[in-house]
């Protein structure tokens, strides 16, 4: 019954080139959170406008971030994993 399982995975958003996994650690405010990214970096990060008010983001939840070439330390988010495909990603392997 493997085929079963198949039918429950969703193809979910990968990260490009200059994105990472991570997870966020800390609301601060004012529209920035932290996060622990998966390449080991602690990152501030910034919710984008468009963001702002159609996604909530909590602590844990597992998040696509884009870091900033010019300041290592900081980073954008781009997209939001629900809880479901948090656990996908988990289960595939891709973050810890």
């Amino acid at each position: 019954m493997s085929d079963g399982d198949a039918e429950g995975r969703t193809d979910l958003r990968m990260p490009d080139d200059d994105e990472v996994f991570a997870e966020v650690a800390e609301m601060l405010g004012a529209n920035r959170v932290k996060v622990r990214c998966a390449d080991g970096t602690r990152r501030t990060a910034r919710i984008p406008g468009r963001m702002q008010k159609r996604t909530w983001i909590r602590e844990g939840d597992v998040v696509l971030v884009s870091p900033w070439d010019w300041q290592d330390e900081k980073a954008d988010i781009e997209h939001r994993y629900e809880s479901q495909e948090a656990e996908q990603l988990r289960e595939e392997g891709h973050i810890a």
